[in-house]
């Protein structure tokens, strides 16, 4: 066996209701002087207060607001600012891209980083991977870090909070572990993997189980399970499994997606959740059995239940051109780009005619009675 080297999980992880205030002393032992990064303004006060409960501790925390979502010009100015500032760490306390600026600053200052997700629309907390874009939300590239976190708080009673769409893009993104990593790694010997696969195969029960009563009912056990699920269960199976673990073609046709221009940007995993049905629908295409067929179903039937995007219209691209989707498709099927590790070749023109499938809610419905 090759030598392997895993991030699993972060050193430590304090979950539940009032987790945020559970977690000062911890925060005190592993720095003083930290660097609160945000980015929303809606959770401005939040982070504020984040700021005095630390005073009470002895910690001298100062604050410092993103311009956009994890790019290069952002994680440089952070990155001097802490510098300028002699901050011993970094609390990031926002959705998945602020986290996974915290966390990239973090890592190139060797200083402690601390994860508050404030949502649980991504499992970025958790991971030791950080994905960059450009100012205006386009994906460029993911990039490995040293370790996971430090420190991640994931506090119920902020996190229920959150808008109900966050939710429900983190379960397509969580759900997506199992399309992905059954796909990718269901040959492979490595223990690890096999255990991470089969994690996988549990929370997307768990998911399917209790998705719809979290989506509507956030004082429900169901959102607990399905929260916790999105936020953290989710990282341990990257943690676990490696990167053969993360992804198939539902996360690189979401970074092909981002290359667009977009009146209503989608989330994350809203866009994951598309690309999921479109890597069935390949699926179906490349296979003689049915199942790829009867999981694309299923999984159309659950996403809608969540008022998540399934087609080009409910991603707001009706109004894209045959042009700009493919070089979308085009950037997803790039030589390097983790669609090759499907079980049958792929090329920009087989995805464009897959994504060209889901034009709209109607083009869909039509599909499902054939």
């Amino acid at each position: 066996m090759s030598l392997n080297i895993h991030s699993i999980s972060p050193s430590k992880v304090i979950r539940g209701e009032g987790a945020w205030s559970k977690s000062l002393e911890s925060i005190a032992i592993l720095c003083k002087r930290p660097l609160i990064l945000g980015r929303s303004s809606s959770t401005k006060e939040l982070r504020k207060s984040f700021k005095k409960d630390l005073l009470f501790q002895g910690v001298q925390a100062i604050s410092l607001d993103l311009n956009h979502d994890c790019c290069e010009s952002d994680i440089q100015k952070a990155y001097q600012f802490s510098q300028k500032n002699n901050c011993d760490g970094i609390i990031a306390a926002g959705g998945g891209k602020v986290l996974d600026a915290g966390k990239l600053i973090a890592d190139l200052l060797g200083i402690n980083c601390i994860t508050v997700p404030l949502s649980a629309s991504t499992c970025a907390g958790w991971t030791a991977l950080s994905n960059i874009y450009t100012p205006d939300g386009k994906f460029i590239k993911d990039v490995a870090l040293k370790r996971c976190p430090n420190l991640l708080i994931f506090d119920h009673n902020i996190v229920r909070t959150a808008p109900s769409r966050t939710l429900a893009s983190g379960i397509a993104d969580a759900v997506a572990k199992w399309y992905e990593s059954s796909l990718t790694s269901s040959t492979s010997q490595d223990g690890f993997v096999q255990q991470a696969v089969q994690m996988a195969r549990v929370l997307r029960d768990q998911l399917f189980i209790n998705g719809y009563k979290a989506f509507n009912d956030p004082l429900s056990n169901s959102w607990e399970i399905v929260a916790e699920g999105c936020a953290l269960t989710a990282g341990i199976i990257g943690g676990l499994g490696g990167a053969r673990c993360r992804t198939a073609a539902a996360h690189p046709i979401h970074n092909g997606l981002t290359q667009l221009t977009y009146k209503n940007k989608p989330l994350h995993g809203e866009l994951v959740g598309f690309g999921l049905i479109v890597q069935l629908h390949l699926e179906e295409k490349n296979s003689n059995s049915q199942l790829p067929k009867q999981a694309k179903s299923q999984l159309i039937d659950f996403l809608s239940q969540l008022n998540l995007p399934i087609s080009i219209e409910s991603i707001c691209l009706s109004n894209a051109t045959s042009n700009e989707l493919y070089k979308a498709c085009r950037f997803a099927c790039k030589k390097d780009s983790d669609i090759h590790q499907l079980p049958f070749s792929i090329n920009e023109k087989d995805l464009f005619e897959a994504i060209q499938s889901y034009q709209s809610l109607h083009t869909i419905s039509n599909i499902g009675s054939k």
